[in-house]
């Protein structure tokens, strides 16, 4: 009888544990959230969203900004999924890699600005909170992740860029790859 009584206890304290980061949620990341999302949407209201377009427009035409800064402003500034909706300004050769490097930013953002995609917000805190057990900084561990994620849509957001090329040339699609140059 003594180990049925501890795996209901067992049961029932796994629920318990439950309620308990949930309402750590309902009183922490929630609130936090809601402030952010609103001081993002004043900050782009207050530029004016034509004002962000045309600059994303202008940077679009160096690669190194194309894959690291306008993935970051477009994760930021419109959070998932939103954000793709920034590749419009590209010309067509391009939206493959910038859509590889925005979703391939989308986790590392997270630590941050976890207004950014909070569907990946569970995950990082799962990550976050085993970190700090070991004796770790999360803000150490979210700067890690951030920087470490936006060396690594530069680098897919380039090798996807020239596989899209070699794919346009081999399927003849040579009104994409002379589009705005």
């Amino acid at each position: 009888m003594n180990f049925l009584t501890k795996v209901a206890d067992g049961f029932i304290g796994m629920f318990e544990e439950g309620a308990d980061v949930f309402m750590g949620f309902m009183t922490d990341i929630i609130p936090l959230l809601i402030v952010l999302i609103t001081a993002i949407n004043a900050l782009v209201k207050l530029i004016g969203e034509d004002n962000v377009n045309n600059f994303i427009q202008k940077i679009t035409k160096f690669t190194i900004l194309r894959y690291t800064l306008v993935p970051f402003l477009a994760v930021f500034f419109f959070t998932n999924p939103i954000c793709y909706t920034v590749g419009r300004f590209l010309p067509e050769r391009y939206k493959p890699a910038y859509y590889d490097s925005t979703v391939s930013f989308l986790h590392p953002v997270t630590g941050l600005f976890p207004h950014a995609n909070s569907a990946e917000l569970f995950i990082w805190l799962g990550i976050a909170h085993g970190f700090s057990k070991a004796g770790g900084n999360q803000s150490s561990l979210a700067l890690m992740f951030l920087l470490t994620g936006l060396i690594v849509i530069l680098m897919r957001g380039f090798i996807t860029e020239k596989i899209s090329m070699h794919l346009f040339k081999k399927q003849g699609l040579n009104h994409i790859l002379n589009e705005d140059k």
